[in-house]
């Protein structure tokens, strides 16, 4: 069968669905009306959906979770956190509890600088392009002031622009490299008006710069963009207590879990197959934050393991020590965030959620977010070097397992009771469920 199509963007959202239904599933009907099912019952609110990206045919819901108890610089926030995966939020809200009764966390933006690099190509003598740059650099500032001059007044703007030479990396290949200061916006369309009329203007101040020969004049701009990689746009999470206040648990000896806790830390800065897993945890916590605040989950995820790569090796990228009798754990980490513009005025559950957390300034959501992922990794580490990370994880699977063999409200009972005792696993769990089933048969 002959699956492509012309036009498709062009079709109705209704004509989309019954092409796909007829094109892809055995029962049509069935597929239309799980699609449809997850449609808004408001119209206006799904025509707003519908409008956020291309050839929208229904929604794709996850869950919105709370993570109350979070203590952050002396302030306590309820963190709401979009994500599917069982235990995050459980996890995130126990580690919470536990540093609010130890002191909180401590957070502080070291930095918020973006950047924003023009690729482009020029074959000439490098020293007449860099008395051109220091002659016409101030033109590029004129040239946006029409595009800065709101930013301005909210104290951000243009912070510098330089000329770098890649030549060493790819023959003739050159940057002009800006950094931007956004305030509480995110920034990208902001930082990629700017590039764009710096690429113009260094076409046009090239074609009458007098040192340049006719083939210099003839710069090539390859393109003009923001990057995601923010490492001077920095925010510090942190905790510490005494080593004997981390006995939460009377099984465990508070110096040894301490003691443990740090080398698997170590493990995670010299390993770089745990490393990916050991930060992977952080950006559950992370991200789900972010996606539940409008922000952009990807381009933080890629400017992270960016970060976490910065020495030439990929490392953990949060620290522990243990140090006169005390206990740090501690982490840094690049995020680009936004609390205006983009989603966060039009997503009515994102705007939900900035208020719940009494509508931060993008430094604080900042700090926020940091946070949630220090407290992830916390609760994953704490899992991983005592109880092991199954048995936690596993049981807040259960549900999703129960659910996936569509047992009864009275097999549900006797299946939470009987793993309460037992370990879980998703054939341990099939097996008891036949079980049930022979003997109510």
């Amino acid at each position: 069968m002959n699956k492509a199509i012309s036009g498709f963007s062009k079709l109705s959202k209704e004509e989309k669905i019954s092409w796909i239904a007829k094109e892809y599933f055995s029962n049509p009907d069935e597929a239309i009306a799980i699609l449809k099912n997850y449609w808004n019952s408001d119209a206006k609110l799904q025509k707003l959906h519908d409008d956020f990206i291309e050839n929208t045919i229904t929604n794709f819901y996850l869950p919105l979770g709370i993570a109350p108890n979070f203590l952050i610089n002396g302030k306590f926030y309820t963190v709401p956190m979009a994500i599917e995966e069982s235990s995050v939020v459980a996890a995130a809200a126990k580690a919470a509890k536990f540093w609010s009764e130890r002191g909180g966390f401590k957070a502080t933006v070291l930095n918020t600088e973006k950047i924003g690099q023009v690729h482009f190509i020029y074959t000439g003598e490098t020293s007449k392009l860099e008395r051109f740059f220091e002659e016409k650099k101030n033109k590029f500032f004129e040239e946006t002031e029409s595009i800065t001059k709101n930013m301005q007044k909210r104290g951000g703007g243009i912070l510098d622009i330089i000329l770098k030479d890649k030549t060493d990396l790819l023959p003739n290949y050159f940057q002009l490299h800006a950094s931007f200061e956004t305030k509480d916006s995110m920034g990208a369309n902001f930082i990629n008006s700017c590039l764009e009329q710096f690429a113009k203007t260094l076409q046009k101040e090239a074609q009458s710069f007098e040192l340049f020969s006719s083939e210099e004049k003839n710069i090539q701009v390859v393109m003009s963009i923001l990057s995601n990689y923010v490492p001077n746009c920095i925010v510090r999470a942190e905790v510490s207590c005494k080593v004997e206040e981390l006995n939460e648990n009377k099984n465990i000896d508070p110096q040894n879990f301490a003691e443990k806790f740090v080398r698997a830390v170590q493990i995670a800065e010299v390993e770089p197959y745990r490393a990916v897993t050991h930060n992977k945890g952080i950006m559950n916590g992370i991200d789900a934050v972010v996606l539940a605040t409008g922000n952009d989950f990807r381009a933080v995820e890629a400017g992270i393991h960016a970060y976490a790569s910065k020495s030439g090796r990929y490392q953990s990228l949060s620290h522990a020590k243990i140090e006169n009798g005390m206990f740090h754990f501690w982490m840094e980490i690049p995020l680009a965030l936004g609390t205006v513009g983009g989603l966060t005025s039009l997503h009515p559950l994102v705007k939900l959620a900035l208020e719940m957390l009494e509508k931060p300034s993008a430094q604080e959501l900042m700090q926020i977010v940091a946070v949630a992922g220090l407290a992830q990794n916390f609760a994953a580490l704490r899992s991983l070097t005592t109880t092991g990370i199954q048995e936690g994880h596993m049981k807040m699977h259960l549900g999703n397992i129960i659910n996936q063999l569509e047992a009864t409200d009275e097999e549900r009972v006797l299946i939470v009771d009987y793993f309460q005792h037992n370990p879980v696993s998703h054939a341990a769990v099939v097996e008891y469920f036949s079980d049930l089933r022979k003997v109510k048969s």
